[in-house]
């Protein structure tokens, strides 16, 4: 059998009502000649069903499961260990790929020699599909310790996967920050600035469930880490159309400096808790009037370059 052009690897745990709209995003790439690698990670929620289903639909699907809970870490090394190609596309099972997604990343790492890994910009949705947070150009021109677009829409080279040692436990920020920040350093991690992805805010996002593990652990965290964790987990209760509900826990943390961020994210937490539609409304705003003032300056179809601060 001819190995395939890629490999798109699937993590799932109990993703089962969006597990449909995900899988047929990417069975519907303009490019076709890819494998879809899916660990049932334990699921409890019927998504094993499910999956087999599709499995038994579409000959690219290889299927495996596991009796115990691998979690992401577990989970995410095991379906690159079970992929056949040398250049994987991650793929989450509750977000949604654009057509061209593939095709157009897949370009780029053809072209590019010295890209490690690229990535896409993304608009959020909510757990109905409502498009709730748009695309931020801005995000591509600023240094931060995150990369520009979310996990599920990387594409990597294999060598550069194995090089840095794949995915690990016990990280800061999560462990595909980490992995991309080492992988910067065997090559370049770059953003295509067209939406080619959707990413799903819901309060079952494993994401969410990171962040709320790192909340209740934050003792033993630095004051400007505890300030990151907390910000992210309110902007995902946020974007999926809830308070954030992390004011309270800013207020009894007693690690935190006040310094401008700390500031900055109890005057938004304070916000949210009062009215988390109208900060929703000026977020949205905000994000739309620098993402237009950025498009005069980015241009589509051109690679930016992430680097961390």
């Amino acid at each position: 059998m001819t190995s395939p052009l890629l490999s798109v690897v699937m993590p799932v745990h109990n993703t089962r009502a969006f597990l449909d709209q995900s899988i047929a995003s990417i069975l519907n790439q303009t490019l076709q000649n890819f494998e879809l690698v899916i660990l049932d990670d334990a699921s409890t929620d019927g998504s094993s069903d499910l999956l087999q289903n599709w499995a038994r639909q579409d000959s690219r699907i290889v299927l495996h499961h596991s009796k115990n809970q691998l979690g992401p870490v577990g989970s995410s090394n095991f379906v690159v260990s079970k992929s056949k190609a040398s250049i994987i596309a991650r793929m989450d099972a509750d977000d949604v790929a654009h057509p061209e997604r593939l095709k157009r990343q897949h370009d780029i790492i053809n072209m590019h020699a010295d890209v490690a890994a690229v990535g896409t910009l993304s608009e959020g949705i909510d757990s109905t599909g409502r498009l709730v947070r748009p695309r931020d150009r801005w995000r591509l021109v600023r240094r931060s310790a995150f990369t520009p677009f979310p996990h599920g829409s990387v594409m990597f080279r294999r060598e550069a996967f194995d090089r840095t040692g794949g995915y690990r436990h016990d990280c800061p920020h999560g462990e595909d920050q980490d992995l991309f920040r080492r992988m910067s350093l065997v090559g370049r991690i770059v953003t295509l600035p067209e939406v080619l992805y959707r990413y799903r805010y819901h309060l079952t996002n494993a994401t969410f469930s990171i962040y709320a593990r790192d909340e209740k652990s934050n003792g033993s965290q630095h004051s400007e880490n505890v300030v990151a964790t907390l910000y992210s987990l309110g902007a995902m209760r946020l974007w999926a159309g809830y308070s954030p509900d992390i004011l309270g826990a800013m207020l009894a943390e007693k690690s935190l400096r006040l310094d401008a961020a700390t500031l900055k994210t109890l005057t938004w937490a304070s916000w949210g808790s009062l009215s988390p539609g109208s900060l929703r409304y000026f977020l949205r705003t905000m994000i739309r009037a620098r993402d237009l003032v950025l498009g005069l300056h980015i241009k589509n179809g051109r690679p930016y370059e992430w680097r961390s601060e």
